[in-house]
């Protein structure tokens, strides 16, 4: 098609708003190669996307994918497949999903996850205590990237001493998208092989009866000793797609989100002022807006058409890939106001940041709590946070589902412990 604007370069990462206006102008739903080589369709409209997220055409299992078999190990995450790691919630449909989705469930509920929230404060306090001395740091790799690290494996029962390894192995995941595939599929397998270990060491010291807030992996094992008929890769492979799913999204809600912040000083002003009158109703609305106008999540994990199917008026074959854009459906004007205005007191705000329909994001409850104690902590004890880069010298990270900045650099006044 004439004019469609280039997408998937480095300039379009740093700002892919504009090239998105364009697609849901002229071509709501359009195919276009991805950088893997993958053609897939891409639903850029809000009605269109909430539609898709829910249609249960649409597989999420790349059986139902229609390349050869060797391309489809280039539409998930990078060695799961060779790590038997495949059978997690975002690669199956109902019923597996359901009974999975069950069983997790009850660890992401509102009351488990407030009952989990003087933790989250305390590894906040934590980490902004390793360089509110300094006067500078690196929010991704010193705050916005461990936070969510240390927060999950607490949830899933990572012993503490075992912490370290699995922020490295996240790391190089992190590092590694947008480029080569090895170094991602190197770290997942030495995650499953942690994983299963850690699981068989559970399983031989599970007490009978379960203490008051087990962790996730005891409850994952107990599930499967009474009858839920989970399999040990099933467990591994929950743990993992918890860990994947939960620590990323995290670390980029907190860097986009407070880079929003930082380059829109009114907004950021007024939730300082809400702050500091001990309100919390901007910083609930806030976050939701953060993740609405530059969210985590650019696009929608990987679906297939099992037959036939019109999206958008445009017609989808059986074994077509199709990928919601978010970022995309959140910035649409015929749903949003304004809606390439950051206001944080935004009421109508029906985002599709944690997705939609069965899929909806599980850790939605516990990355709302990590979102809003990083935000608010940092703003409180760091009240003149500024940016130490200009914008333009930022970096995005070139993956395909995420959106988050390589680094942010900031600048504050220096405090004592």
């Amino acid at each position: 098609m004439p004019g469609v604007p280039e997408l998937f370069s480095w300039e379009f990462a740093t700002d892919p708003y504009p090239a998105y206006a364009w697609l849901r102008q002229h071509a709501p739903v359009h195919r276009t190669k991805l950088p893997s080589g993958v053609e897939a369709w891409l639903v850029t409209r809000y009605a269109d996307a909430k539609q898709t997220l829910a249609d249960h055409r649409l597989s999420k299992n790349p059986a139902h994918h229609d390349e050869p078999a060797h391309a489809k190990g280039k539409t998930g995450i990078p060695g799961e497949r060779k790590a038997e790691l495949m059978t997690h919630l975002l690669n199956i449909d109902p019923p597996d999903h359901t009974r999975l989705r069950r069983l997790v469930s009850k660890a992401f509920t509102p009351r488990r996850v407030a009952e989990f929230a003087p933790r989250v404060q305390e590894l906040t306090d934590g980490l902004i205590d390793g360089f509110a001395q300094k006067g500078s740091a690196d929010l991704i790799h010193e705050f916005a990237f461990p936070l969510p690290i240390y927060a999950i494996c607490d949830l899933l029962g990572v012993p503490r001493e075992d912490q370290d390894d699995f922020r490295d192995w996240a790391g190089m995941m992190i590092r590694h998208q947008g480029g080569p595939r090895g170094g991602v599929a190197r770290s997942v397998k030495k995650m499953r092989g942690y994983l299963a270990d850690l699981i068989h060491r559970k399983r031989e010291a599970l007490p009978i009866e379960p203490a008051l807030g087990e962790d996730l992996i005891s409850g994952l094992i107990r599930a499967s000793d009474h009858g839920e008929h989970l399999t040990e890769n099933e467990a591994a492979a929950m743990a993992f797609i918890l860990l994947f799913a939960g620590f990323e999204t995290t670390v980029n809600l907190i860097g986009n989100g407070t880079y929003a912040l930082l380059t829109h000083p009114e907004q950021r002003a007024r939730l300082q002022a809400s702050l500091a009158a001990g309100e919390t109703g901007l910083l609930e609305t806030g976050v939701e807006e953060l993740l609405r106008y530059d969210g985590p999540v650019e696009l929608a994990t990987w679906r297939f058409a099992t037959q036939p199917l019109t999206i958008g008026g445009q017609q989808i074959a059986a074994g077509d890939p199709v990928l919601v854009v978010l970022a995309a459906a959140d910035r649409d004007p015929e749903r949003f106001a304004d809606s390439d205005v950051l206001d944080l007191a935004r009421r109508d705000n029906q985002h599709l940041g944690y997705g939609h329909g069965i899929h909806y994001c599980l850790g939605a409850p516990l990355a709302r709590l990590e979102g809003q104690t990083a935000l608010a902590t940092l703003l409180t004890r760091l009240p003149d946070l500024r940016l130490a880069a200009d914008p333009a010298e930022l970096r995005w990270r070139g993956g395909l589902i995420m959106r988050g900045l390589r680094t942010l650099p900031v600048e504050f006044t220096p405090t004592p412990r």
